[in-house]
């Protein structure tokens, strides 16, 4: 000894003197650590669920004294689905062979640990014998694989107890409880990502190898925000809708356009609540309602004193939807000398209040909403170019309701749930009734829609309306008079006519004209008969294309005259008709 190295001697020290308590416990923790550690990178793994559960347990013997370890998983019937021991996995059939199943119902039932000092005495593990260690005494700890309240199975070790080995029940209990954690949200996740929702999950998870133009494209398609207030499934209204999640990302100004009643104000509301703006104010101002001088201080504000009545200072609906968008409904509507206060606006985002002199800065997402044909108001002089340059930065054209058939039954039942919320009523339509509504032209869209859907509703006679209830089916309908414009001369005399004809008994019949219609026009009691040739409001639905050939061969191919049977501009009819490589006769 006299010869050994100063450090030799400590080493012969170390091996023969047993380590403090708080240098073993240190030890201890060290090793849980490591241990969690390894698993959790074991876990993340790309593998089979099979493969995983198999390297956990093959790797539990480097931080745990034990002779076996398996993990057993449950199917939905509570049956062993899948077996891991330490030497692999267990065939499906044999599931059931690696521990007692009773062992497995006791710690499924109560959520709970269980800790056997010696199996041979123990009763769960007596009830199967071919599980039995014989004559060496056997100990064994279980714990449930859990995950938000739910049990998928058991994770288990046993050891031999020779009598002088001293084991640390409590934190090898501890141990394996977090472990158990960890392999029980492994497992429900596996089986999330299994199910057709996972794997749509999946798919929607954008890739590192995706270029910004596909992740574009892929999240156009999949507008994953329920707009209140839109509803359908027709290809035109996907179509929009899909550019509207597109359009909301940014913060271009976009005019919305399409015939009266098909619902800008919605859509509006759609862009806003997409948008990065969505926290923010959404404010909206109908331009045709207001004149001019009413129409300045509701959008730009006003001081105190400005203008008679002005006894206080306001603020704009500019200054409202600071940071926010602001729809701007009827754009077409403002006179040209608000145009061009607007305009500065829109360019500069400045503004002073009427009667101020201090300038205002805003910063305003801009929707514009129309149904007039602003590239005619251009060319006539009504409309400034240069607004409308800027307005018409996105222009979304939203589709009539003739263009989503398939979508008006499923407008006419939600109209009809609002009613009979608001009225307390138990109504319901009839498969025919709705069937009824689908023909129908509704020149005034979801507006005329749901005009006729409460018409009906109110003077129904019982909780289900058929197709007799409707008004068109009692020559009562009013919108075929206006939509069809009968006797657009004698107008005033068609509407005394019919409010003469008692209208509140349903099914009464309306009284002969006065005056005859002429060839083109259907009588009173034909106007919406469904096959009437000459019924806009119960027309036979033609595609586009068909109404444009069927306008031209009318007006014996002449695009200025089909233009005005169709409402169009010469140039607009030309556009359609080389767009659907229609051939223009020539005679």
């Amino acid at each position: 000894m006299a010869h050994m190295l100063p450090d030799q001697v400590g080493e012969i020290v170390s091996r023969n003197t047993p380590p403090e308590p708080a240098v073993e416990a240190a030890r201890n923790a060290d090793s849980l650590f490591r241990g969690i550690y390894e698993i959790s990178k074991i876990l993340t793994a790309p593998t089979r669920l099979e493969i995983t559960l198999a390297n956990v347990a093959n790797i539990l013997s480097s931080f745990v004294q034990m002779r076996d370890g398996a993990i057993v998983v449950l199917d939905a019937e509570g049956k062993p689905q899948i077996s891991a021991t330490t030497g692999g996995t267990v065939p499906k059939s044999a599931a059931g062979s690696v521990i007692p199943q009773a062992v497995i119902d006791k710690i499924v039932a109560t959520g709970v640990p269980i800790v056997i000092q010696d199996t041979s005495t123990s009763e769960l593990f007596q009830a199967d014998p071919q599980l039995s260690s014989g004559t060496v005494a056997t100990a064994f700890i279980g714990v449930p694989l859990k995950a938000e309240e739910k049990i998928f199975g058991t994770l288990s070790i046993d050891r031999v107890r020779n009598g002088t080995t001293c084991f640390r029940y409590e934190e090898d209990l501890r141990f394996l409880a977090m472990v158990a954690n960890l392999v029980g949200r492994t497992i429900r996740l596996h089986r999330t990502l299994s199910t057709a929702g996972g794997r749509r999950l999946i798919e929607k998870r954008p890739r590192p190898e995706q270029s910004l133009d596909e992740d574009r494209t892929h999240s156009a398609r999949h507008p994953h925000v329920k707009i209140d207030g839109i509803i359908g499934e027709s290809p035109a209204l996907k179509q929009v809708l899909e550019i509207v999640s597109v359009v909301a990302r940014t913060n271009s100004t976009v005019l919305l356009r399409g015939e009266s009643g098909t619902g800008k104000e919605f859509f509006a509301q759609a862009i806003h609540k997409l948008s990065h703006r969505r926290e923010k104010s959404f404010v909206k101002l109908n331009c045709a309602a207001l004149p001019e001088s009413v129409l300045e201080s509701e959008l730009f504000g006003h001081e105190k004193g400005a203008f008679t009545g002005a006894i206080l200072q306001r603020a704009g609906r500019f200054e409202l939807a600071n940071g926010g968008t602001l729809l701007l409904d009827e754009i077409g509507e403002i006179s040209p000398a608000f145009q061009a206060k607007l305009l500065r606006v829109l360019q500069e985002g400045e503004l002073e209040r009427v009667g101020g002199t201090r300038t205002l800065k805003v910063d305003v997402r801009l929707i514009c909403a129309t149904n007039k044909d602003l590239e005619t108001a251009v060319r006539n002089g009504e409309f400034r170019a240069d607004l409308y340059y800027r307005i018409n930065v996105v222009p979304i054209v939203l589709p009539p309701l003739r263009e989503r058939p398939g979508d008006i039954p499923r407008l006419a039942n939600a109209l009809l749930d609002r009613f009979n919320k608001e009225n307390h009523r138990d109504l319901g339509f009839t498969p025919s009734a709705l069937d009824l509504m689908s023909q129908c032209y509704f020149p005034g869209n979801v507006r005329e829609l749901e005009n006729c859907v409460r018409r009906t509703a109110t003077l129904a006679r019982s909780t289900t309306i058929t197709a007799s209830d409707f008004a068109c089916k009692n020559s009562q309908c009013l919108s075929s008079l206006l939509w069809k414009g009968v006797g657009r001369s004698h107008g005033a005399y068609a509407v005394d006519e019919f409010a003469r004809g008692n209208m509140m008994p349903v099914g009464s019949p309306l009284p002969a004209m006065r005056v005859g219609p002429s060839q083109n026009e259907a009588s009173p009691g034909e106007t919406c008969d469904p096959h009437h040739p000459v019924c806009p409001a119960m027309n036979p639905r033609l595609t586009e294309r068909d109404r444009l050939i069927d306008a031209m061969e009318k007006a014996g191919w002449v695009q200025a005259k089909a233009a005005r049977v169709l409402g169009l501009t010469p140039r607009q009819v030309g556009y359609a008709l080389r767009r659907h490589r229609i051939g223009v006769k020539k005679f």
